[in-house]
């Protein structure tokens, strides 16, 4: 059985060797290490995947408990899973289904290691898309009214279907400050811009405005400030003049797509690590 353990605390000498000492007490055999000192933050990150090799192998409570000490003595918030769990995804989508559609089929072939128990739209669309993939589909519409009553049920479905992460997959609607602070750090939006640049509505007008070069997408944990929430992936693709802003459009799609399924497999794989107002990401 392998396990991947990850964490942050304040930088300070001997954090590796504490750590290793705690795999080595226990028989724990690594398989790959990643960590980084934050000169600015002057925090510390690891992730460490490793192999069980005691007979009988030891429970994740076992494992986390032997851990505490460690954790304690050096003020570590950390997190340590089975290295074959899958984060349960909600994923929200409005009319525009190409993000939709590459996470569902990257999820359904085993390329992307998350569960989708529910998928929740304020348009009815992609109905019959959730059903080729046995997937349910809630259609929640929303006005500036119905918000409140809206966003709760999206709440309550987060509760009910034990939802680790939501996925904006291209989710026209800004949620609510209520909404982000109860799923920090637990929302990915995909914003059809490489940011900071051209936040806010229609980014492809706005970079056809500008005759902008290259237009990309980012993928972004969602805050309660537009499009300033910490930054996952990003990438881009080269445009010219000639092109119009539909034709902008249908080129950063690809983009979209592959940025967005990048950002939620590294969350998955528990390579994403917030600090402060950044991530740190052992890709």
């Amino acid at each position: 059985m392998s396990y991947i353990l990850t964490l942050s605390c304040p930088d300070r000498p001997g954090i590796v060797h504490a750590v290793t000492a705690y795999l080595v007490q226990q028989n724990l055999n690594i398989i790959d290490s990643s960590q980084y000192g934050d000169p600015t933050s002057q925090r510390f990150f690891m992730r460490v995947h490793f192999k069980d090799e005691s007979s009988p192998a030891k429970t994740l409570s076992d494992l986390r408990t032997a851990f505490q000490p460690t954790a304690e003595s050096l003020s570590m918030t950390f997190e340590l899973v089975p290295a074959t769990s899958k984060p349960r995804v909600l994923i929200m989508v409005s009319k525009i289904g190409h993000c939709l559609n590459d996470l569902l089929f990257r999820a359904s072939t085993g390329q992307l290691p998350i569960e989708i128990p529910l998928i929740v739209s304020n348009h009815p669309d992609f109905a019959t898309l959730a059903a080729t993939y046995n997937i349910p589909f809630l259609h929640l519409p929303v006005t500036a009214d119905t918000k409140p009553q809206q966003e709760g049920r999206i709440l309550e479905l987060i509760r009910e279907h034990n939802i680790d992460l939501v996925v904006l997959a291209r989710y026209m609607q800004v949620l609510s400050p209520m909404l982000c602070e109860a799923m920090s750090g637990k929302i990915i939006n995909i914003h059809h811009s490489f940011l900071p640049s051209f936040k806010g509505a229609k980014p492809y007008h706005q970079a056809f405005d500008r005759g902008v070069k290259i237009v990309g997408a980012t993928a972004h944990f969602v805050t309660s400030d537009l499009d300033e929430g910490p930054i996952i992936e990003q990438n881009v693709v080269r445009v010219n003049h000639a092109m119009s802003p539909k034709e902008l459009t249908h080129a950063g799609s690809n983009v979209e797509s592959n940025v967005l399924a990048t950002a939620v497999k590294y969350f998955a794989e528990r390579r994403v690590l917030l600090n402060g107002h950044k991530t740190v990401v052992f890709n």
